[in-house]
């Protein structure tokens, strides 16, 4: 028997916005921290979170080159970086490149 995924989109004004979303749940109970992606879809960069059915993302009008973002955990604010740094108030979150996906972002 086969099920249907229902899968919710949500996208955001900011990127700093979206960012939130891992502040949080590094912060939960559990203490994860979720995948960063980017993928160029229809001519434009996404950055996403997929957590199960939710799918948080922004479009990002000006893609910088550095692999990481620097986020600081108490007050949520955000540097892009070209590695992992020392700081341990900071969280370090990859941007992976994808490829491919079969998300269906609504543009």
């Amino acid at each position: 028997m086969s099920q249907s995924v229902i899968e919710t989109y949500l996208k955001y004004r900011s990127l700093g916005d979206m960012l939130k979303v891992i502040v949080y749940s590094a912060q939960s109970a559990l203490g994860l921290t979720p995948m960063l992606y980017h993928i160029a879809h229809q001519g434009q960069d996404i950055l996403f979170i997929q957590g199960g059915v939710i799918v948080h993302y922004v479009i990002e009008a000006n893609m910088p080159k550095e692999k990481f973002i620097q986020l600081k955990r108490f007050t949520g604010e955000f540097s892009f970086v070209e590695s992992v740094g020392t700081d341990a108030q900071s969280i370090y979150v990859p941007i992976l490149e994808l490829e491919a996906s079969t998300l269906k972002f609504q543009l």
